[in-house]
């Protein structure tokens, strides 16, 4: 942002005088008063520096004034003098500097105030602007009471190898709740004794990560976070920035958050080390620019919004400013390459102790907490699903409806899509019969307003874009978008956005199946949604997995009865066909059993996100509920394979589901997966005693208890369905040891289940008795068995032998395996 000419011509003016007042006044100095005064700005600090001693000793009057100056600027030079005046017992001088001042240059505005008298102005002024947030209602309250802690990982917290072993063995491998000692950590040192400059918070919509950063701008405002290490944090909405009008500046954004818009900017700027940019949603940010388009470098100069963002993210504008951003985990390699260095952190949600406060903080009665409560607990998936904490809200905000109607939330919702269903058609049945018809049509213009907004990157909306489609001032309008108004050059500018981003989301998807007298989409747009780019399919990822629940036979009736439309089928046909086509599409080389590490940060990006989407898929199908349909999708996909993949215990859930659903003759490979942290603590043993209970030849009751506690129990469990077509499984994980004896016992009741490959894993000569005890019954219908990597004692090789003359027809694999001892 340049300056304009009479601005800098007034800068140089004051600067001039600035200049000619510290003269006069340190020239009217007797030498023993100079003196003095050398020895009292000796200690004078601003902002925790002062000149050096080496600089002052012998300095004369004239060379005292090109110190100040250079050290502090000209008009801060002044306050810096009248102080030390004072503190020197010089008070005549002092008071008279103070005069001359106030005739030459008038009242020291905040604009001129030091940095350290200016930081003790901001925070207040945060602290108040940030004390109260908005509740998904509209109603203000306040932050300390809204913010319910989260659990918050450190990247590394689950580590690949063994993390699919108990979760409990290392307590600093946990998740911890977001209170300020977890906050302070995210930029602690590593263990070379390095901070970081760059922080990204990562997790799905609705977990929490907005909150999360606005608690750590008001913590810090509040003197609990960064102590000594930052003075001025600031709060960077990215999606507001990106479709702002015009261009803007670093300096101008700044000078936005500050009271009156004045504040030292230059001095704020030339100690960039000691600032913290809070960058909200930054996976809004459009692809980088051409190579050629020069990177943003001056914190002044006017720029798209996305290119100042792009600035910061890169470290080309201010590289020694502290970074805290938070963005949806989808393909994140792809964000990650635009930052220098980050420490990643994931925001896992709330705990189970965490939903239990968050329902008592929502219901104020404690019995109509607990009812509600027990009534969601008893439905395992509805449960899970409330670890994000936006859809805790919908479903506390639908069962004070339910539980006022008699009706029962937790037997009807099984996935987020029918959550937000219910949600949505909650308020629907709240309207009067004789406005169903209007409320309706109205609704289907908010779908289409929706999926408008979301494919051309828009999440706000003008007072002309709701007039268009006749909305503005309806009842939906007030329901399920938010007004926000912002001061404009000549009058104030009004903007819509809708309650949530998921919410736009989901109304986009929702969009696609409605059908209104040939106003539905084109059927080609369902194609246009599902075979976008890499970066638009990250983009719309939450949308296809709610067009997925969408396809529900039963959802898709549920809307035809609330939207009052008729449905049709070809959308789930095209769907269908789709995932069908992605098999062939990305189909690997037979035998591929290992990823060659890539070369380039380019071949990574693209590696990982290869490895997300196959997950990504899963979700999607497990949103449908629908066991044929992810039969039939399935066939298309005969090998499922995820590599290097931290598994949550939703991530499980779906595996198990889709596992549970799949046709004959599918394969999975699970390879190099760990588990995400634990989200409670448990009670500690010992891990030799837990194995000995487990493998130790115990019996079959204490066995089962054990096992119960493998957190792929609901894996292992899908295999033995009836509707299960599981027939090869590779693990390739190295201590596997609880999990193992689970699958092991799954064995014998897999009726589809015929190769299974155990090449990477360690198997202790119990387990291997376990194994070739199963083995032999009748119920096994396993015909391959590959260990080749394994290392097996010679009692271990002699148990498998003995195995192979018993069962002939079972081919095992391993290089000693036809040997003698």
């Amino acid at each position: 942002m340049e300056q304009p000419e009479d601005f800098q011509s007034g800068a140089e003016f004051r600067a001039a005088t600035a200049r000619e007042l510290l003269q006069r006044a340190l020239e009217s100095l007797s030498q023993e008063h100079l003196k003095r005064f050398r020895h009292k700005l000796r200690d004078a600090q601003q902002d925790g520096r002062s000149i050096p001693w080496g600089r002052l000793q012998g300095a004369d009057a004239l060379n005292l004034v090109e110190e100040l100056i250079q050290f502090y600027g000209p008009e801060p030079a002044l306050d810096v003098t009248r102080k030390t005046l004072k503190r020197a017992d010089i008070r005549d001088v002092a008071e008279r500097l103070k005069e001359d001042r106030l005739k030459r240059l008038g009242p020291s505005s905040s604009s001129l105030l030091s940095v350290s008298e200016y930081k003790k102005k901001y925070r207040e002024h945060v602290l108040q602007q940030h004390a109260k947030v908005k509740e998904r209602n509209a109603r203000s309250v306040k932050i300390n009471k809204r913010f319910t802690k989260l659990l918050i990982a450190r990247e590394g917290a689950a580590s690949v190898d063994g993390a699919l072993g108990p979760a409990d063995e290392r307590e600093t491998q946990r998740a911890r709740r977001s209170d300020t000692h977890t906050f302070n950590r995210l930029f602690g040192r590593d263990g070379e004794g390095q901070r970081p400059l760059t922080v990204l918070l990562q997790g799905p919509a609705g977990i929490g990560k907005t909150m999360a950063a606005k608690k750590i701008l008001y913590d810090w405002a509040a003197g609990k976070l960064y102590h000594g290490q930052v003075d001025f944090a600031f709060f960077l909405p990215c999606r507001e920035l990106l479709e702002r009008p015009g261009t803007c500046s670093l300096a101008g954004l700044i000078l936005d958050q500050c009271p009156g818009r004045s504040a030292p900017v230059r001095l704020l700027l030339a100690r960039a080390e000691r600032l913290l940019f809070i960058l909200d949603g930054a996976d809004e940010l459009p692809p980088p620019a051409p190579a050629d388009a020069a990177p943003c470098t001056d914190p002044f100069e006017e720029a798209e919004g996305a290119r100042v963002l792009s600035g910061l993210m890169g470290k080309t504008l201010l590289p020694g400013a502290r970074l805290l951003v938070t963005a949806r985990a989808t393909a994140p390699g792809r964000l990650q390459s635009r930052l220098c260095s980050p420490q990643c952190a994931e925001v896992c949600g709330f705990s189970d102790k965490d939903k239990k406060k968050y329902f008592h903080k929502f219901f104020r009665e404690e019995w109509l907490a607990e009812q509600a409560y027990r009534s969601v607990k008893e439905n395992e998936t509805l449960f899970a699903l409330c670890f994000v904490p936006f859809v805790c809200w919908i479903v506390c905000t639908v069962l004070r409806q339910q539980l006022d109607l008699g009706q029962d939330l937790s037997r009807t919702s099984k996935t987020t899509t029918s959550v937000y269903l219910f949600f949505v058609a909650s308020f629907l049945s709240s309207a009067p019969a004789a406005d169903g018809p209007q409320v309706q049509g109205e609704l289907r213009k908010l779908c289409r307003l929706a999926r408008e907004g979301l494919l051309g990157h828009r999440a706000q909306f003008a007072e002309k874009d709701l007039e268009r489609l006749q909305l503005r001032g309806s009842k939906i309008q007030r329901l399920f978008l938010s007004k926000k108004e912002l001061p404009g050059v000549l009058e104030t500018e009004v903007t819509y956005q809708f309650m949530d981003q998921s919410f736009q989301e989901f109304f986009a998807a929702l969009s696609y199946l409605l059908d209104d007298k040939g106003d539905r989409a084109p059927a080609d747009s369902v194609g246009a949604l599902l075979r976008g780019n890499a970066e638009l399919r990250g983009h719309l990822a939450l949308t296809t997995r709610f067009l997925f629940g969408l396809l529900n036979t039963e959802r898709m009736r549920d809307v035809e009865r609330h939207f009052g439309c008729v449905v049709s089928e070809r959308v789930k046909q095209d769907v269908l066909r789709w995932v069908q086509d992605q098999g062939h599409q990305r189909a690997a080389p037979e035998g591929t059993q290992e990823t060659e590490a890539p070369e380039g940060r380019e071949e990574l990006e693209e590696d990982e996100g290869e490895l997300n989407y196959v997950l990504e898929l899963l979700y999607c199908l497990y949103e449908t509920q629908e066991g044929a349909f992810v039969s039939q999708a399935l066939r298309g996909l005969p090998e499922l394979a995820l590599e290097r993949v931290c598994l949550s215990r939703m991530d499980v859930v779906v595996l198990s589901y889709c596992i549970r659903c799949c046709p004959e003759g599918q394969a999975l490979r699970l390879v190099s997966c760990g588990l995400a942290p634990a989200h409670e603590k448990k009670k500690k043993k010992n891990l030799m005693k837990r194995l000995h209970g487990s493998l130790g030849g115990s019996s079959s009751q204490a066995t089962m208890k054990k096992t119960q506690a493998s957190p792929l129990r609901s894996l292992f469990e899908a295999m033995t369905d009836q509707h299960c077509g599981l027939s090869s499984l590779t693990v390739q994980q190295p201590t596997l040891q609880e999990a193992l004896h689970y699958l092991i016992g799954a064995l014998s009741q897999s009726s589809a289940l015929t190769a299974l490959d155990l090449s990477d894993c360690q198997l202790p000569e119990p387990v291997v008795t376990y194994l070739c005890r199963v083995l032999q019954q009748s119920g096994c219908r396993l015909q391959t068995l590959s260990l080749t990597s394994v290392k097996l004692s010679a009692q271990s090789l002699q148990e498998l032998r003995e195995v192979k003359k018993a069962k002939p027809g079972l081919v095992i694999t391993h290089p000693l395996l036809e040997s003698h001892p």
